[in-house]
């Protein structure tokens, strides 16, 4: 009998009945949209540059930048600037206190943009790393190196280069590498434990697009490598509905490591800046996809773990 027909002859009680129903799948498909994850947010890879600021007289002051912190729901940031005058301008800023945000620094490796090119063979650069972590900040020690570049994963073997990731090692400190997935092996080789007590953070988790297997055995090789998920290529994909939503391939993985990954905003121009809250509400989006544990520890707790701040803010 057709559907219509149906209806008709059971009367109003038939209608009653798929009229629930399709209440009931309205109100799952709503659910489905509206589960953003809604907890704290640790942004682990955060510029504070020259430009943004500028001596207080740029577009982005620390008020600024805090109000969209918080705004956004993040308490907590890895620092690293250039010059690192912007890092230790937003750590030891009373605002910065005020507004609840915790600032993990980060010494950078960069006094300008020529050093982007350069920075792995210039022993310059060494001795501004080591001047610096003998100072800190007035808000407390740096806690890591980096973020720094290597266009050229042969360069990872530059004296520099490995002297920075010894150095690293044995103050215990994290690094902010972009690279790909070839230097990963070559700078971990420069440890004096081959990598396996070595705190590395891989930037956007392989800008040029590692294929997922390849980052899922470069997880299980080095147990304390981590994934930092700005501009991953991949990462998210378009439903049938053109709703973007995390890659199966993914998720899996996300899955499989749940501790090992961390989010950013990696705001290295001003227009990311502008941008930060739509930044931070895209994360929000696909964490609300996954399991509410692992949801909480990419967007927050791996950060607070890894930097032995408090997990539950």
């Amino acid at each position: 009998m057709p559907h219509r027909q149906r209806l008709k002859q059971n009367g109003p009680l038939a209608l009653a009945k798929y009229a629930c129903i399709a209440i009931i799948c309205i109100a799952i498909a709503g659910a489905a949209q509206a589960a953003n994850y809604n907890g704290p947010l640790f942004d682990a890879h955060l510029h504070y540059n020259q430009e943004a600021w500028d001596g207080q007289a740029g577009p982005h002051p620390v008020a600024d930048v805090l109000a969209r912190m918080q705004q956004s729901g993040v308490r907590a940031i890895v620092s690293n600037s250039r010059p690192n005058d912007g890092t230790k301008l937003l750590a030891s800023s009373p605002l910065t206190r005020q507004a609840g945000v915790t600032v993990v620094p980060f010494i950078r490796l960069y006094r300008n943009r020529a050093d982007y090119d350069s920075w792995f063979r210039d022993e310059s650069i060494f001795a501004m790393v080591q001047a610096e972590f003998a100072k800190g900040t007035a808000a407390g020690p740096f806690k890591g190196i980096g973020e720094f570049h290597l266009y050229d994963s042969a360069n990872a073997n530059g004296v520099v280069a490995q002297k920075l990731m010894a150095f690293a090692e044995a103050k215990n400190l994290a690094v902010l590498a972009h690279v790909d997935d070839v230097a990963i092996d070559l700078l971990m080789a420069s440890t004096p434990s081959k990598g396996q007590q070595a705190r590395l953070i891989w930037a956007h988790t392989g800008i040029a697009g590692a294929p997922v297997a390849r980052v899922d055995a470069l997880l299980a090789q080095y147990p304390l490598l981590m994934g930092e998920l700005s501009y991953r290529p991949g990462l998210t994909c378009a439903d049938a509905q053109g709703q973007s939503r995390l890659c199966p391939e993914w998720r899996a993985l996300l899955l499989k490591y749940p501790a090992r990954f961390l989010i950013g905003s990696d705001t290295w121009v001003n227009q990311r800046w502008q941008y930060y809250d739509e930044l931070m509400q895209g994360y929000r989006a696909w964490l609300g996809e996954l399991p509410a544990d692992v949801a909480r520890a990419i967007g927050w707790a791996n950060g607070a773990r890894l930097f032995e701040l408090p997990l539950n803010p």
